[in-house]
């Protein structure tokens, strides 16, 4: 007599071939990169063009003019040094105050480690919003960081409202958010170090200052390469903080590639020149990148040879 599970239909089992596996799994990678190939060249097309949204009619290929009216261009020279400058002084100083703070938390303690878990709450807000706060507080009227500035003897203390003063205001807010992001990466970097060379420096007599420069920077060295390639990458491409607080001002004080490749589009309607803006921004990110990906690798392969 057939039971129930004799007659029961057999279950197919799906299987995927070990061909069509490995382009399955790099379906999504395929989809990133097309998602940012796209407007990338977009961009460069744009960037081609005598193209305004005020003038729908006169539109038409350049072909590199508006790279080339960049170099008789006195509002681009500023904004590519206002950029590099920007760039430069925020991650030179937190670098040195990522590296400061990690060093006096490199001991594992459940205090050490409340600290650094509440010097992460900067990073966990919004730039803009971060911006805004900073900007009620400077308020010359009501702003508690301009009450202290008159208690301490400057009464007309300016702000982000003065072109001597915009760009220290602007870097304040920059340095307040981004510092604990380069805390953090070299606080994991000095607790991953191996301890024999220290133990060994400790037994000869070598000061603190110089296991220092000698033993803990040579070590931490890819660390502090790859926490400001990050910071510097972000930071040339900066907008969120800067048009928050300023709006790239006053007048032309701290006009970023970013911002002033927003207010090429939104305000003067000029496509062309603001595609063309980030073109010339795409180019230095990539020659900076360049530059630190070199020097981590050569640091890596000395790393390989010496062990």
């Amino acid at each position: 007599m057939a039971t129930a599970s004799d007659t029961s239909i057999p279950r197919r089992r799906f299987s995927v071939s070990r061909r069509v596996l490995p382009y399955l799994l790099s379906l999504p990678a395929l989809l990133v990169c097309i998602a940012i190939l796209v407007p990338f060249f977009t961009a460069v097309f744009y960037s081609l063009q005598r193209f305004r949204l005020s003038q729908p009619w006169n539109r038409g290929m350049n072909w590199g003019e508006n790279y080339l009216n960049f170099l008789s261009d006195p509002d681009f020279w500023n904004t590519l040094q206002v950029s590099l400058t920007y760039a430069f002084l925020t991650v030179g100083l937190e670098l040195l105050l990522g590296l400061g703070i990690a060093l006096l938390l490199k001991k594992r303690s459940r205090l050490n480690n409340f600290i650094s878990i509440m010097l992460l709450m900067p990073l966990m807000t919004a730039p803009a919003l971060a911006a805004l706060m900073w900007k009620l507080m400077t308020n010359p009227n009501f702003g508690i960081l301009s009450y202290f500035a008159a208690q301490l003897g400057f009464p007309d203390f300016r702000w982000g409202s003065s072109p001597d003063t915009a760009l220290f205001t602007v870097l304040l807010v920059d340095i307040w958010v981004y510092t604990p992001f380069i805390m953090i990466l070299l606080l994991a970097g000095l607790r991953s170090l191996p301890t024999q060379p220290f133990e060994a420096a400790a037994l000869d007599g070598v000061p603190r200052v110089q296991q220092f420069w000698r033993i803990t920077l040579p070590m931490l060295t890819p660390y502090i390469l790859t926490a400001s390639l990050f910071r510097l990458l972000d930071s040339i491409q900066q907008f969120d903080i800067i048009y928050a607080l300023t709006q790239g001002g006053p007048g032309d004080t701290l006009m970023v590639f970013q911002v002033e490749a927003y207010l090429n589009f939104f305000q003067s309607m000029n496509v062309g020149r603001s595609a063309a803006l980030l073109m010339i921004l795409w180019v230095i990110t990539y020659f900076l990148s360049n530059i630190f990906i070199k020097n981590w690798l050569r640091l890596r392969e000395r790393a390989r040879g010496e062990a």
